[in-house]
């Protein structure tokens, strides 16, 4: 297995006309990956869907429920089915990693063997399946801590398998695992520069879902997302 880091790039605020001239030359699939990198600022190595905009996340964060952190007792990842079979052989991971990926290769089951993964996490490129996670940006048992408790369990499903919100992408597996579920004021990703969009994620997926945040968590998130 080759393990390769690159610096990852630094997200475009403002089209400049030679990017706005590459866009317009393109069609199709390649129209749509390349006007998310270079007019909405999503970053280069993966493609889950755009999170709302910096200023839309700061509506968001205060229209939700600041509350203190809820108990683990009675959470398991059992209670938050995943991955689910997409169509076919394919579930979710192996919908992701197809997504996320490059010249990803498939087999009869839907199993990536192989392909070249870039984490926007840590910048780190990796060409094993076997070496990327799929994370939930919204931890479930940060979810489960946070109003999750409460849902069904089919509406837990659909959280942890949520392909239309930012909420599932891959990354570094141990990047990941250092992760666990930690919320953005106790973890933030390695690539400062990632800070801002990941901050978006975040807080649309929770305003989506109605989840509440905490003192720390929100004064966390209003830093970054004031920042830019």
């Amino acid at each position: 297995m080759s393990v390769v880091y690159a610096r990852q790039r630094t997200a475009l605020k403002n089209p400049t006309a030679a990017a706005k001239h590459r866009v317009a030359a393109l069609g199709g699939a390649a129209l749509l990956a390349t006007a998310a990198t270079l007019l909405t600022g999503a970053p280069a190595q993966a493609a889950p869907p755009a999170p709302v905009s910096a200023a839309t996340a700061r509506a968001y964060l205060g229209e939700l429920t600041v509350k203190a952190e809820g108990s683990s007792d009675g959470y398991s990842r059992d209670k938050f089915p995943h991955w689910s079979t997409q169509s076919g052989a394919c579930n979710t991971r192996e919908v992701v990693l197809k997504r996320d990926g490059t010249d990803v290769q498939q087999d009869a089951s839907c199993a990536a063997t192989s392909g070249t993964w870039k984490s926007p996490y840590d910048g780190g490129t990796w060409t094993a399946a076997s070496d990327v996670d799929i994370d939930h940006v919204v931890p479930l048992s940060e979810a489960w801590k946070s109003g999750a408790n409460g849902w069904t369990t089919s509406q837990r499903e659909g959280f942890a398998n949520d392909l239309t919100r930012p909420q599932l992408i891959a990354v570094t597996d141990n990047v990941n695992q250092s992760k666990g579920d930690q919320d953005p004021a106790e973890w933030m990703p390695p690539t400062e520069s990632y800070h801002c969009y990941y901050a978006r994620m975040w807080v649309d997926v929770k305003h989506h879902y109605k989840l509440n945040v905490n003192t720390e968590e929100k004064a966390a998130l209003a830093s970054v997302l004031n920042g830019c």
